[in-house]
């Protein structure tokens, strides 16, 4: 059940990511949960100091580790912006 959430809210994180950083026109359902999902582990290690430890998978709902995957997957998008076009929005 910790696995099927995690995927839920890492779409969800993903979405919220996408349409922030403007790529959801070119991002599916399954691209926006690898982004939010990835984006989590990566806002983890990245504020997970600051902001808090919760992970996606144990604490799904927690607003700290809503916030940690949604500033890890905006981060990955931006990342993915300077590799593709050179620059980030």
């Amino acid at each position: 059940m910790g696995l099927i959430l995690a995927l839920i809210m890492g779409g969800i994180m993903g979405w919220l990511a996408s349409k922030v950083m403007n790529r959801d026109a070119q991002m599916g359902i399954f691209w926006n949960v690898v982004v939010g999902c990835i984006g989590s582990v990566l806002g983890r290690f990245l504020f997970g100091g600051l902001i808090g430890r919760g992970s996606l998978r144990a604490d799904a709902f927690d607003p700290l580790t809503l916030l940690t995957s949604f500033l890890g997957a905006v981060v990955l998008l931006a990342i993915v912006n300077l590799v593709q076009r050179g620059r980030a929005r």
